[in-house]
């Protein structure tokens, strides 16, 4: 008896004082919530110093510190954070109010130590000069070595500060300033090399705009001002970079360098001005140098020709003589040339080419003008596009502005809209089609392919656009007027009554004449998107177009639709995106042909009457729809052709009702819970529901934008109980989420979770303070986790192991796929990889690991396999450890890493690290050498004695490499 008494004693003080700190958490409850909000508000004023702070200080040549940067974030996730316990609190029942009262004070702790750290003495930003610019895609030049080569001359000179290039358009201008700007980059002549695309009209508010974002992205001019203020603040930035060479392509007309903010070249600031036109005039008004670029020889166009359509149909018989006349029809322009050989790739019979060099005669003898000319000979591709379906694409690309940059997707979508993909039996077949026809366009040169962040880009060429507009001018019922700086509409005797498509967009138009009521009975599509100051449109407006099918309204301040609208009983799609001061609509009982309703940004607050009554809606699209409240029900069932559905975060939506939905492509919806969300996953084919972005929890509005934008195949779970009722996922799950979860108990292998999710390639846990292992290996393990790419690890405390081995071999194939490994605030585990996984690791490019406080070695010491003296990350790219307090070692010092693809590495207040294992590679003489991909060995400024102690063989060979970062 004696000897459980000291045991009880001792369990009832331990639970006194537990029960006693919880009664206190319980009764204190409200206080301590508001002592939250209170930290909570205090660090957001911090935040909002610290932005303006930046604002002031942040200039040409400076940047917003590592630390800063990482602060604001930070400052960001603990609004989450609270955000979630804020929706925790409305929930909360009574007897719960102690443990949530309990993690209220942890996050104050963290809200004061935050706002602790968020003081910056010495700055928040740091001197970093830009690079000199960026490398532009270009062609390979052909003839014109003599322009090239004066122009050159000009810049390497000191008397000549202003050139002027010109040409007729497809000549070859911007291709040569193309090619100039790339090889200024490598010379030291000029601090910062500015292209920037000026086009007609000429906008001089969109000028400064385009020169300030050509110098760095994240530049903006005050908005609102006037230019005069926009101009003194463009001069101040450009004054500040140093020798600036400005090279403005596709000018107009005359404009005055002062009233834009360009600092006049001298030989005082080094700096100069190149401009590409097809006026001497121009050139001539604005006091520039010109220098002409003149057409190709004969026997450059040749070659050139010959380079595009293949060299070996010169070995058909009779067919040299006939390539020869063509090349001459092409009148020595490589626009003319190269579209033309492109067009008649892989064509080698004799009699085809004798029929084009007829047609190319034809074209050019019925005109006089030389514009014309050019135009017919560049008409001849479009002509043998040999598909109207395709050449109607074509011309729809016209109807946007001078040099405007086409998306794939906006493209692809506006070719749906219009009915030039019709017919087919899902959206990715239209998708795919849409694909097929721009790489045609591209191929025939009508369309210029680049690559931005975003994906693909395509442009027209800006003699094909005049020539794609004059083939569609007003005989063919086109109103073209896109970019033009008009503050009106046209007025009514141009809105003729064959009009068929008519394009407003990106003009400058405030309101419509309320006597303007245009008599347009075949008119298809009205264009009116970026007008962003109109605010207005009068009843009588739509009352002549009966036969409208497309409207698009996006990004305008329209704040109501006439009732007129009603009545457009063919209009087939509708765009109001970002029309943010829309509050309502008229009714759309009578559209019974709408096909499309995009609503996406906009300020409706209520669902438009008659929506039920759309049985042809297949597009939905009510993303970030913040005032709109709920759908009423019974009105998703009735949508049964929906193709693509995209709800907002907030939205209640009834799941019996989506999973009615079975032609669903694309869809994005949060759910509340997860038998929602499960009900829901069971009712659809993921064979035809191929695009996805759905959520399950609450709290996580200003997450899920972040999170979902731009991926596909994505499922995030945020705050829900996992150790409840299974979450299904679909089978073809890419991207998982999964943040504020309890009861996520069981690793990864081995939860239900991930058991069918065999194309997972994304991976991110966090906050779930339940999990204590992720992958756990033993004779009965799957292989969900094969195909990871990337994993994620955040705010874990009572992780204590990424992966148990149980006395099995390790797979091969565990983590083989494996590219990027970050682990983050996870204060429990000591020991990163065992070492058992090693030779499954061979992908792996990037590990991250951070603020893991008990943290002591990445790769776990063993004994078991002597062997493994070298441990092999051939891929390796970027090792960074950042605020690892206790890491003594990154493997045992018997081994060492081989890394020879290493770029970064990159430690930070790493103190008890004595030794970095990193091999330097051997050259052929035997000597180490630095590994050959290496860029930066970066350490904080306060860690400098800790690198002169540092074990690292053959140290003194990377000196080059080390910097310094706050």
């Amino acid at each position: 008896m004696e000897i459980l008494v000291a045991p009880i004693t001792e369990l009832a003080k331990y639970l006194g004082r537990k029960g006693c700190t919880y009664l206190g958490y319980h009764l204190n409850f409200n206080e301590t919530v508001n002592d939250l909000r209170r930290e909570l508000q205090d660090l957001n004023k911090r935040k909002e110093d610290v932005n303006l702070s930046i604002q002031s200080e942040a200039g040409w040549g400076k940047e917003v510190k590592h630390e800063v940067q990482g602060w604001l974030e930070r400052v960001q996730e603990i609004n989450n954070e609270v955000q979630t316990i804020e929706e925790k609190i409305l929930r909360v029942k009574w007897c719960s109010k102690g443990c949530l009262g309990k993690l209220v004070c942890r996050k104050i702790e963290v809200v004061k130590r935050i706002h602790e750290r968020g003081s910056f003495p010495d700055g928040l930003t740091i001197d970093k000069p830009p690079p000199r610019g960026i490398i532009l895609p270009t062609e390979n030049i052909v003839g014109e070595d003599s322009a090239k080569k004066k122009i050159w001359g000009h810049l390497m000179g000191s008397e000549i500060r202003m050139i002027g290039v010109c040409g007729i358009g497809g000549v070859g201008k911007t291709t040569i300033m193309k090619h100039i700007h790339n090889e200024l980059l490598s010379v030291s002549n000029f601090d910062r090399v500015i292209w920037v695309t000026v086009s007609n009209p000429l906008n001089i508010i969109k000028l400064q705009e385009n020169i300030a974002r050509a110098m760095n992205d994240r530049m903006r001019l005050p908005e609102g001002e006037d230019r005069v203020r926009r101009a003194t603040t463009l001069m101040r930035i450009m004054e500040a970079v140093g020798r600036y060479l400005l090279i403005l392509d596709d000018v107009w007309e005359k404009f005055s360098l002062m009233e834009v903010g360009i600092p006049e070249p001298t030989t005082q600031n080094g700096s100069k001005i190149v401009m590409t036109t097809r006026s001497i005039e121009v050139c001539q008004r604005m006091g520039y140098n010109i220098v002409k670029v003149e057409p190709l020889s004969f026997q450059e166009s040749l070659d050139l020709f010959l380079d595009k359509v293949g060299r070996h149909l010169l070995q058909v018989p009779n067919l040299e003589g006939i390539l020869k006349l063509i090349v001459k029809e092409c009148g020595g322009l490589p626009l003319a040339i190269v579209v033309i050989a492109e067009t008649m790739k892989g064509e080698d019979d004799v009699n085809v080419w004798n029929n084009t060099l007829n047609e190319l005669r034809e074209r050019v003898a019925s005109v006089n003008d030389f514009d014309k000319e050019i135009f017919e000979k560049l008409r001849f591709s479009f002509d043998h596009l040999k598909s109207s379906e395709i050449q109607n694409c074509f011309l729809y690309c016209s109807l946007f502005c001078e040099d405007y940059a086409l998306r794939t997707r906006e493209l692809i979508e506006g070719w749906i809209d219009e009915g030039l993909i019709d017919g087919l039996h899902s959206r990715k077949a239209a998708y795919d089609k849409g694909h097929a026809f721009l790489k045609r366009l591209v191929k025939n040169c009508l369309l210029e392919k680049t690559v931005d962040w975003s994906g693909d880009v395509f442009q027209m060429h800006d003699v094909i656009r005049d020539m794609a507009i004059k083939s569609i001018g007003p005989e063919f019922g086109y109103m073209v007027e896109a970019g033009m700086k008009l503050t009106d509409v046209p007025n009514e005797q141009r809105w003729r009554n064959d009009l068929k498509k008519v394009s407003l967009m990106d003009n400058n138009i405030s309101k419509i004449s309320p006597r303007l009521s245009p008599k347009c009975p075949t008119l298809s599509t009205l264009i009116l998107s970026n007008n962003r100051n109109l605010l207005e449109i009068p009843q009588s407006f739509f009352e002549g177009m009966s036969e409208l099918k497309v409207l698009d309204l996006s990004r305008t301040a329209i704040e109501a639709l006439p009732n007129s609208i009603s009545n457009l009983e063919n209009l087939s799609a509708l765009r109001l995106e970002s029309c943010g001061s829309l509050k309502c609509l008229p009714s759309l009982a009578k559209l019974k042909a709408l096909k499309k309703l995009n609503l996406n940004r906009s300020g409706i607050d209520v669902v438009p009457q008659g929506m039920e009554k759309l049985i042809c809606l297949e597009y939905l699209d009510l993303y970030r729809c913040k005032n709109l409240k709920e759908i009423p029900i019974g009105m998703l069932s009735n949508l049964s052709h929906l193709q693509y559905l995209v709800v907002d975060a907030k939205l209640k939506i009834k799941v019996e009702e989506v999973a009615l939905l079975s032609k669903l492509e694309t869809f994005e919806c949060v759910f509340d819970e997860i038998q929602g969300f499960n009900y829901f996953v069971k009712s659809q084919d993921f064979q035809i529901l191929t695009d996805y972005r759905i959520a399950i929890g609450v709290g996580l509005y200003d997450l899920i934008e972040f999170i979902m934008e731009r991926k596909k195949l994505v499922v995030l779970i945020y705050n829900c109980d996992i150790g409840g009722e299974c979450v299904v996922l679909p089978d073809n799950v890419q991207y998982l989420w999964t943040g504020e979860c309890k009861n996520m108990r069981s690793s990864l292998n081995k939860t239900a979770l991930l058991e069918k999710a065999t194309q997972l390639s994304y991976c991110r846990i966090e906050c779930c303070e339940d999990m204590e292992c992720v992958v756990e290996l033993d004779s009965s393990s799957c292989s969900v986790l094969d195909n990871i790419e990337e994993l994620c690890l955040r705010k874990l405390p009572n992780l204590s192991v990424l992966v148990r081995v149980e006395g099995v071999a390790t797979p091969p194939h565990v983590f083989s796929n494996l590219q990027i490994l970050v682990i983050s605030e996870c204060s429990g585990i000591r020991k990163l990889l065992p070492l058992e996984l090693m030779q499954a690791l061979q992908n792996l490019e990037k590990i991250e690991v951070s603020d893991c406080e008990q943290m002591e070695e990445i790769i776990a010491s063993s004994d078991s396999d002597a062997s493994l003296d070298k441990l092999n990350f051939s891929k390796l790219r970027i090792l960074q450890l950042w605020s690892l307090p206790q890491l003594e070692r990154i493997c045992n010092a018997k081994r060492v890493m081989v890394c020879n693809s290493i770029e970064e590495i990159w430690i930070h207040e790493c103190p008890q690290l004595k030794r970095i294992p990193v091999q330097l590679p051997l050259l052929d003489n035997g000597q180490p050498s630095p590994p050959p991909c290496l860029k930066e060995i970066k350490i904080n400024e306060e860690s400098k004695e800790w690198w002169e102690s540092v074990e690292w063989d053959h140290k003194n060979l990377l000196q080059p490499f080390l910097k310094y970062s706050a």
